[in-house]
C-alpha cells in the first residue's frame, strides 16, 4: 500500500530513505537474502530500529516518516492507496463520487470501535476533517480547491458527505484516503490542533495502543483488543530510537532489535541464516532543493548553474552502487509515477555551460551551503560530492550537516534563507495534485520557497480538470515548468531495505509499504 506524507514527505523525508552503499551484494532488490545473528529473546515483543525521533505525532498535522509510522500504528484512514495505485477501504465500507463532481460520499463500517471500546461514527470523521481542513493546523492542502475549502456533513451515524466548491478530479481521487481520523469524544475539547502532540493520551483504531514515548529513546506500543483487524499477535511493540545506521545494523545483529532499515553495503555483513533482508520501493523522490528566497539563487539563471555543474549518476553510484537499488526520476515525480514525464530539461551535466550561465547572470565567485542530515550517510555522500562537483564550475559550498527535522523546519518558516541548497527525499502517492504541497506557492511544505503563478496557475487547472487526457497534458506541461525553474533536482527513486531477525514471522502478510514500513503491524507473529 502506498501512502501518502511524507514526507518527510512529506514525508517529508528529509532525513528518511536515503541509505549510502560501499559494496556490492548478489542479493535481488526483490527477493530476501539471509543472515546469522543472535536473536531476541522475548517471546511477546518486537523491536523495530527508526533513525529518528516523530517530528509530530498529532495525527491531523504528522507528515514525517516516524510521525506517519507511528500515527499508522494507533490510528485508521477511511482509505488507504495500495502501491499499485489502487484503493483499499480501512474505516470506509464504500465510497460513491457524484456524477456532476461535486460530492463523494463514504459509508463507514458499523463494527469498528476505538481503543477505549466507544464505536466509531460518522461524528469522528466530520470532527477529524473539521479539523484537518483548518490551515492554521497546518495539513489542509488537498482540502482546498480553489481557495475554498471541502466541506464535510454526516448523513446518518454512518454515513458522511463530502461537498466540493467545484468539481476536481484530484479531490475525488484523494480526499477519503490518508486522513487518519480521531475520536471526537476524547478530542472536542482540545483548542489547539496546530501542536505537534495533543494534549491528552491518544485513542485510536489501530492494532496498537502507545503506552511510552522517552524522547530520544523509545515509543512503547501495546496491543489493541479491539482492534477491527483482531488482536494483534504480538503482544508488545517497541521503536527504539537509533540515528546512526551503523548502530543500528550492529543492534540488529546483536539481537537487541528484530528490525531495521539497512543500507546496501550492509547486506553482505549481515552473513549467515538469522536475518532475512527485504528490498522494496517507496517510489521515494531523493532531491537537491533549492532555496528560490536566498539572495544568492533569485536569479533562476544562477539556479540552472548550479544544476548543470551537477552529475547525478555518480551522486546515485556512489550512494547506492548498484542500480538494482535505485532508479533514477527525471522530473519531480518518481519514475513509476503515471504522470511522470521525461519531457523535461534533465540538465545534463555541462561545467562550461554552468559557467557560462553564471557569467549571463553577472555572478562571480558565486558561494552556497548545503543543509543534510549529518545521520544519514547516503546524504553525507552526496553532499561531499555535491561540493567537488560544483567546485569545477567555480561555485564554493559549505557543508552544513545537522538534525534533518530541525533543518526541514527551519525549511518549512515562509520566507527562511538559512540554507542556499538542501537534500531532502519525499513520498507523496500517485496523485500529482498531492505534491501541490511542495512545489505551489503557499503549500504546507514548500521548503523551496517557490513563488511562481505559472506553475500554481498549471497546478489549479490540472486539479480540477475532469478529462483524462487534458489532465495529463497539463501536469507535462507543470513537470516541464518547474524543471524550468530549477528549484530542485531530482536524484534517486531508491530502494528501502528492510532488515528483520528470522524469529518474525509474517513479513510479507504485514505488507511492507512506503513510509510506514508495515501496513499492518498486527500481522507479525514470532516463531
Amino acid at each position: 500500500m502506498k501512502k501518502l506524507k511524507y514526507g518527510a514527505v512529506t514525508l517529508l523525508f528529509a532525513t528518511a530513505g536515503l541509505f549510502l552503499a560501499a559494496c556490492s551484494t548478489s542479493s535481488s532488490p526483490n527477493k530476501a537474502t539471509t543472515s546469522k545473528t543472535e536473536t531476541t529473546k522475548d517471546a511477546s515483543s518486537f523491536t523495530y530500529a527508526i533513525s529518528g525521533n516523530p517530528a509530530s505525532l498529532n495525527p491531523i498535522n504528522t507528515s514525517d516518516r516516524w510521525g506517519l509510522t507511528v500515527t499508522n500504528m494507533i490510528y485508521s484512514p477511511l482509505v488507504a492507496i495500495e502501491t499499485d495505485g489502487t484503493q483499499k477501504n480501512i474505516l470506509a465500507d464504500s465510497i460513491e463520487a457524484a456524477k456532476d463532481g461535486l460530492s463523494v460520499t463514504v459509508k463507514l463500517k458499523q463494527t469498528i470501535k476505538w481503543s477505549d471500546g466507544e464505536k466509531l461514527t460518522a461524528d469522528d470523521v466530520v470532527f477529524t476533517y473539521t479539523q484537518k481542513a483548518k490551515k492554521e493546523n497546518g495539513n489542509a492542502d488537498k482540502l482546498w480547491i480553489g481557495g475554498k475549502p471541502i466541506t464535510i456533513q454526516k448523513v446518518d451515524d454512518y454515513t458522511v458527505k463530502f461537498s466540493l466548491p467545484e468539481p476536481s478530479a484530484a479531490a475525488v481521487n484523494n480526499i477519503a484516503t490518508e486522513t487518519f481520523i480521531i475520536p471526537k469524544h476524547i478530542y472536542k475539547d482540545v483548542a489547539d490542533f496546530s501542536v505537534k502532540e495533543l494534549p491528552v493520551a491518544p485513542v485510536g483504531t489501530g492494532p496498537y495502543k502507545l503506552k511510552t514515548y522517552k524522547t530520544g529513546e523509545y515509543l512503547a506500543f501495546e496491543a489493541n483488543k479491539t482492534y477491527f483487524g483482531g488482536t494483534p499477535a504480538i503482544k508488545n511493540v517497541t521503536l527504539r530510537i537509533i540515528e546512526s545506521n551503523d548502530t543500528a545494523k550492529v543492534a540488529l545483529q546483536k539481537g537487541e532489535v528484530d528490525a531495521a532499515v539497512v543500507l546496501p553495503s550492509a547486506i553482505s555483513d549481515l552473513d549467515s541464516h538469522d536475518i532475512t533482508v527485504y528490498p522494496y520501493s517507496e517510489t521515494r523522490v531523493g532531491y537537491l532543493g533549492l532555496n528560490t528566497k536566498s539572495d544568492a539563487l533569485t536569479n533562476v539563471k544562477v539556479r540552472q548553474a548550479v544544476l548543470y555543474a551537477l552529475d547525478k549518476s555518480e551522486l546515485n553510484q556512489a550512494a547506492y552502487l548498484n542500480k538494482k537499488y535505485y532508479s533514477t526520476p527525471n522530473s519531480f515525480l518518481p519514475p513509476s509515477n503515471p504522470f511522470a514525464t521525461e519531457s523535461v530539461n534533465t540538465y545534463k551535466t555541462n561545467a562550461q555551460k554552468s559557467k557560462t550561465l553564471l557569467a549571463e547572470a553577472g555572478v562571480s565567485d558565486l558561494k552556497l551551503n548545503i543543509g543534510f542530515s549529518a545521520t544519514d550517510p547516503a546524504q553525507t555522500v552526496q553532499a561531499t560530492l555535491i561540493q567537488q562537483q560544483l567546485k569545477k564550475a567555480g561555485i564554493t559550498v559549505t557543508l552544513e550537516g545537522g538534525d534533518g527535522t530541525a533543518i526541514f523546519s527551519e525549511l518549512k518558516k515562509p520566507g527562511s534563507t538559512k540554507y542556499n541548497l538542501f537534500l531532502g527525499g519525499y513520498i507523496m502517492g500517485n496523485d500529482p495534485d498531492l505534491y501541490a504541497a511542495l512545489f505551489k506557492t503557499g503549500g504546507s511544505s514548500n521548503y523551496f520557497q517557490t513563488n511562481n503563478a505559472k506553475t500554481d496557475q498549471l497546478f489549479d487547472k490540472a486539479a480540477v480538470e475532469t478529462d483524462p487526457t487534458k489532465r495529463k497534458a497539463l501536469y507535462d506541461q507543470l513537470q516541464k515548468e518547474v524543471a524550468d525553474d530549477a528549484r530542485i533536482y531530482p536524484i534517486v527513486d531508491n530502494k528501502k531495505i528492510l532488515a528483520v531477525n528470522n524469529r518474525i514471522a509474517n513479513v510479507k502478510k504485514a505488507n511492507l509499504v512506503p513510509i510506514y514500513t508495515f501496513e499492518d503491524l498486527s500481522k507479525l507473529t514470532i516463531k
